[in-house]
């Protein structure tokens, strides 16, 4: 299964649900190396300027990025789907946020539609 969760700052593993503590957690956010991380251009852009245009730039930006990785190496995606048919994965941002609450506007939303298109057994 692969699904998603919020990583938040200083919070301590067991303030976490049981099912994201025995999981498997990655974080991917702007600044891993994670294969479905946005680019930190790209997020501050809409952080700047929280609406829902600017989040639709970003949610066509970001769709065109992990399409371009996806095409020029997809083995990276490859194994996280593996990963997930044998256990829970979940992956993680610092989404939502006080300045935009609506926790579809995260690229992990996005991501996990991506992983589903390409890996629909997921």
């Amino acid at each position: 299964m692969l699904a998603g969760y919020q990583i938040k700052r200083g919070a301590s593993l067991t303030d976490l649900p049981r099912e994201v503590r025995e999981g498997a957690r990655i974080d991917t956010r702007k600044h891993t190396k994670h294969c479905l991380r946005p680019l930190a251009d790209m997020a501050a852009r809409f952080q700047g300027n929280v609406s829902d245009a600017t989040w639709e730039e970003f949610a066509d930006a970001y769709r065109e990025l992990v399409e371009h990785r996806f095409s020029e190496d997809r083995s990276p995606f490859d194994e996280l789907a593996e990963r997930a048919r044998t256990e829970t994965v979940f992956i993680g941002c610092s989404c939502p946020t006080a300045k935009d609450p609506d926790v579809r506007h995260c690229h992990t939303f996005l991501a996990l539609g991506f992983m589903k298109s390409k890996y629909p057994d997921l």
